[in-house]
């Protein structure tokens, strides 16, 4: 049953150098098969091309910006639009559920399998030092790949449909994340990873 009845709460997940919470459902008016629905139909996606290295490459994903303020991450700078009535009502949820206040959304989809995202902190400088970044998922589960800087340990948490995890603290300062390819077929994944630009 994708509509969530139970009463929701953020479960803390032990976690060294950081603060990552996780809820399996954000209670929403809507099932998650018809938020994904009209995230697909209801959002400019485009193909972006980033810096890597000292290089272009297209990203292997697709992306939007959305809310009240420019972001720059890898040479590429994001223009917002404002947010479309679902994307408002997403981002009430996320605030009553995390406690946190959001200003912006990064949306990613994952069109398949060979879609990934590679590891990286969301550290730049417009983020604060100490960011709290909410992400929600809808659609395939993938798995989140956590990496501390220093002493290489190794989180991965199955990010399912609906489901929404909370970064914050020093998470960013201390932790890469990201999302590899796999060889197993899989179908379309959104993710909103909500942000306050300061």
């Amino acid at each position: 049953m994708d509509l969530f009845t139970a009463d929701a709460a953020l479960i803390p997940i032990p976690f060294e150098d950081g603060h990552l919470a996780w809820m399996p459902q954000l209670p929403l008016p809507w099932t998650n098969a018809e938020v994904m629905a009209r995230l697909l139909d209801e959002t400019d996606w485009r193909e972006e091309t980033v810096m890597v290295y000292g290089k272009r490459h297209l990203q292997p994903r697709l992306s939007a910006w959305y809310g009240d303020a420019a972001y720059t991450y890898s040479g590429l700078r994001l223009q917002p639009a404002p947010f479309t009535p679902l994307l408002a009502t997403l981002h009430a949820a996320v605030e009553a559920a995390t406690g946190h206040s959001f200003n912006s959304v990064l949306l990613n989809l994952y069109r398949n399998e060979r879609d990934s995202m590679g590891m990286h902190s969301d550290d730049e400088p417009e983020l604060g030092s100490q960011p709290a970044i909410a992400s929600l998922s809808f659609g395939a589960s993938r798995t989140f790949i956590l990496k501390h800087k220093h002493n290489k340990k190794t989180v991965r948490l199955e990010l399912t449909d609906g489901s929404l995890l909370l970064m914050s603290g020093e998470t960013q300062k201390y932790w890469l994340h990201g999302i590899n390819k796999i060889t197993r077929a899989l179908q379309a994944r959104v993710n909103l990873t909500f942000r306050k630009i300061v």
